[in-house]
């Protein structure tokens, strides 16, 4: 089981820039792939990135503007959010799969979350 802490959300305006955490204890990240999602007010939790070691996916909507790294000193997951727009706010949330990223776009295939962390962008 890992135990997951998100931080780093805050209020943004329109084109500017983000950094969420999401610190990981009681396992390393190796064993797991590491997923951000986001859920709006009246909508589905939907996936937005996922890393397993070296490699990185994304959404579509997110391609370009978003990058996911860790930093394995510190047992840490990196969500660098840039060019954020009015439709990027959420509710952020990071998750941890035994199945790495395979199938990342469900949330079904994510064991364990953490709390979330609210990120809002204004026009």
């Amino acid at each position: 089981q890992v135990q997951l802490v998100e931080s780093g959300g805050g209020l943004v305006q329109l084109g500017g820039s983000m950094r969420l955490s999401c610190e990981a204890s009681g396992s390393t990240l190796d064993y797991y792939g590491i997923g951000w999602f986001r859920q709006a007010p009246g909508k589905e939790r939907e996936a937005v990135s996922c890393i397993e070691g070296s490699n990185t996916y994304y959404a579509d909507s997110v391609k370009g503007r978003f990058t996911i790294f860790r930093d394995n000193v510190e047992n840490t997951v990196y969500l660098q959010m840039n060019s954020l727009k009015p439709a990027d706010t959420a509710v952020y949330y990071c998750a941890s799969s035994s199945y790495y990223c395979l199938h990342y776009e469900s949330p079904l295939w994510f064991q364990d979350w953490g709390q979330g962390t609210q990120v809002t962008v204004s026009s």
